[in-house]
């Protein structure tokens, strides 16, 4: 089945035995996170649900079902990316960035398949009517309280579009960002848009502010599961989020071009909320908000964004997820990313065998990194190279293992580390950005990092003792166990 759409990814989810239609009335406020966070909380990611009677703040039905958890297993982040395994992805990325020209004709010939998938990437511009802009409206239409935003939690400030693509354009280059931040819904034609200073679409917004002009934004609310990944994925500012939707699944993504402006969304989406931001106005209060921390992040001003048009299909699906204490549907979405960016950071790291960032240190608190050591001093290097790449500046604490440790086993990591680590001689502290979301920094966005080197330590590095080995049962007694264990009696398990 080809998924093009939301309803398309919604459908093969159904099919699948992944979704869960909740057919009772249930209030946007609270309730539905209440019942999508036990969900989550459940082992594997729980089901995706679809809530077909979305009751309003107010106690009005809405008329518009709201998707969630689409994306809160690893089976289905599969099914969203069309890929029997996520490390597919990344080895597919290994292929297209190796650059070296093979010799003979049937070594140039073998490259054709790898250049025939690059000219396949780019977006199509849809051409005449789009589903997304089935139904149009402005002016004194429009009302963002119609829709079924989520309030999620006790202490947020209001109703929150929590799973948004939001478009913007750089006003120099022209380049394109999609991203996905949070929307606090601050009226009928008002919102809040809370973009970390770290984030392109801000840099962009600072951009347009120098310069005096408004600047056009549109925020799109479900597409093809490619895009709507795509949105949170940390791409390198140059590089578009459709066109890497569109070598993620294969296929270009339809665009079609905003009615109030020059930016253009996906031809395929539920609901696009079309506006702009006047450099001249006001900040506006956002916040708190539940955050993927597990705390709220505090009241801050953030750029408010006037509604000039809502499009829409006509019987559009809401999507929307939560964020709160890990694990969460986010979770997974981040999986995605460490999995498919890994051949990315072997490019600048060759020595980094994997890496993988736990649920509980809610992606900026916590990664650990396994490389294959060649020299002394070769942890600390691997550190100070990671906090250099991208948004992994923000990350608090990077724990650096030898290649032999699974890194995806929190446990035996923490275990290998614990073992392997003399406190004082193995972790070192430096200072540099820190999330917008890290309550505990020093300052705002400012604060420490500490690097762990938990690597078996070389003389080099000061260390005369012996190093001893892990302790493992020899194949042959294992073997001779297994032959007699069905006739032990003993029941695991």
């Amino acid at each position: 089945m080809s998924i093009e759409s939301l309803r398309d990814f919604i459908a093969a989810l159904d099919e699948a035995g992944e979704l869960v239609r909740v057919r009772e009335s249930v209030s946007v406020d609270r309730e539905i996170t209440e019942i999508a966070d036990r969900c989550m909380k459940s082992p594997g990611g729980g089901p995706a649900l679809l809530f077909e009677r979305p009751v309003l703040p107010g106690g009005a039905p809405s008329r518009f079902p709201v998707a969630i958890n689409l994306f809160g297993s690893m089976r289905r982040m599969a099914m969203a990316l069309d890929t029997p395994s996520l490390d597919d992805i990344g080895a597919r990325i290994t292929e297209l960035l190796r650059t070296e020209v093979p010799e003979g004709l049937a070594g140039k010939l073998s490259m054709l398949p790898r250049l025939a998938e690059l000219a396949r990437m780019p977006p199509e511009h849809a051409i005449g009517p789009v589903p997304c802009q089935s139904v149009v409206l402005r002016e004194q239409e429009l009302n963002l309280l119609e829709l079924p935003h989520l309030v999620c939690w006790p202490g947020d400030a209001g109703p929150y579009v929590t799973f948004p693509m939001v478009v913007t354009r750089d006003p120099a280059s022209g380049a394109r960002n999609v991203g996905l931040y949070r929307i606090q819904v601050q009226g009928r034609r008002d919102l809040a848009m809370h973009w970390q200073r770290h984030k392109v679409g801000a840099a962009h917004w600072r951009a347009m502010a120098a310069r005096g002009e408004r600047m056009p934004v549109a925020i799109a609310l479900g597409a093809d599961p490619a895009s709507m990944y795509s949105a949170s994925a940390p791409l390198p500012p140059a590089v578009d989020e459709f066109l890497f939707a569109g070598f993620l699944r294969r296929s270009p993504v339809r665009l079609a071009k905003a009615l109030t402006s020059d930016l253009e969304v996906p031809a395929e989406a539920e609901i696009v909320i079309e506006g702009f931001i006047d450099p001249a106005e006001e900040l506006v209060v956002e916040g708190p908000f539940g955050d993927h921390t597990g705390f709220y992040s505090l009241a801050d001003k953030y750029p408010r964004v006037h509604v000039t048009a809502i499009t829409m299909r006509r019987d559009p699906i809401y999507p929307a997820t939560i964020v709160g204490r890990p694990p969460m549907e986010d979770y997974y979405l981040g999986h995605a990313t460490e999995r498919i960016f890994r051949p990315l950071l072997q490019l600048t790291l060759p020595e980094l065998v994997d890496y993988h960032m736990p649920a509980y240190g809610v992606f900026h608190n916590l990664v650990f990194v396994s490389i294959d050591k060649q020299y002394p001093g070769h942890a600390w290097k691997v550190m100070n190279s990671l906090w250099g790449q991208g948004l992994m500046a923000l990350a608090k604490v990077i724990v650096v293992l030898d290649r032999d440790v699974d890194v995806r086993s929190p446990d035996e990591a923490w275990w290998v580390a614990l073992n392997h680590i003399d406190p004082e001689r193995d972790v070192r502290f430096t200072m540099g950005p820190a999330d917008v979301l890290d309550h505990a920094s020093r300052a705002f966005t400012f604060g420490s990092k500490m690097g762990i080197d938990a690597t078996r330590k070389w003389p080099e590095e000061g260390f005369t003792r012996e190093w001893p080995g892990r302790i493992v049962m020899d194949e042959a007694t294992r073997k001779t166990v297994d032959g007699k264990w069905a006739g032990l009696g003993i029941r695991l398990p």
